[in-house]
């Protein structure tokens, strides 16, 4: 660095409660949810690792029986007493969406937050939170992970259902636009047909054996693949 050059910076406080800057950049800011590790534990609350020399502190009235080790997902926020920043594994109250915005089979963007019996629960655009059906997966996802999906219900009780494919029209287009891209980057063809195994097309295609056969026969139909059986190739 030269005096007089502009640099982006990272403001919070030290341990003393002076303000400071850094240009390391830390894993989350406020307003962030992001998934953090617990580092450190105390009669107050649990410390977590944010990337920054001084770890982000989560007062025991914003947790849940967290432990040194523990991977969870948060939300920064300020402390309303001491103006410092905090995280919260409380993040319910830091969600206020409205619904009547989203619609059927809108596009969002997911973040898969903890495992159910039923599925996943799902942060959806960082405003709401949706469940995302186990028997509807069709590709390797853990927790932490970011993925593109897609409203499937709006429930009357204001719960939401997402999936991780379109629906309808849009799905179809979504499965034939998979299998296009996978043409393209293996020469044209590829050793999968109408028999193929459904692990390997879930695992290769991220589709169900369903939505695949569905998106070949479109794409037969539009002349842009034949199939033998060896398997399919471009047109």
């Amino acid at each position: 660095m030269q005096f007089g050059d502009s640099i982006d910076v990272f403001v919070y406080t030290d341990s003393e409660d002076r303000p400071v800057a850094t240009t390391l950049t830390p894993k989350a800011m406020l307003g962030d949810f992001a998934f953090l590790k617990v580092v450190d534990t105390n009669k107050f609350g649990v410390f977590l690792d944010w990337g920054l020399p001084k770890d982000l502190f989560v007062p025991l009235r914003e947790q849940k029986n967290l432990n040194k080790g523990d991977k969870r997902l948060f939300y920064l926020t300020l402390d309303e007493q001491t103006d410092r920043l905090i995280a919260s594994q409380k993040i319910g109250k830091y969600l206020g969406g409205d619904i009547k915005a989203l619609s059927k089979n809108q596009k969002v963007s997911l973040l898969i937050m903890a495992p159910t019996p039923l599925g996943y629960k799902t942060l959806i655009d960082e405003q709401y939170e949706g469940m995302l059906y186990k028997n509807e997966i069709f590709e390797d996802i853990h927790i932490g992970d970011k993925k593109e999906g897609f409203i499937k219900e709006l429930r009357p009780d204001g719960k939401i259902d997402v999936s991780l494919q379109a629906i309808g029209k849009d799905a179809t287009d979504n499965a034939t636009d998979k299998i296009e891209v996978l043409l393209e980057q293996h020469g044209g063809t590829l050793a999968f047909n109408y028999k193929s195994d459904a692990t390997e097309i879930q695992k290769v295609f991220g589709l169900s054996k369903k939505a695949y056969k569905r998106a070949l026969t479109t794409l037969i139909d539009a002349k842009k693949i034949i199939i033998d059986a060896k398997g399919m190739k471009k047109l």
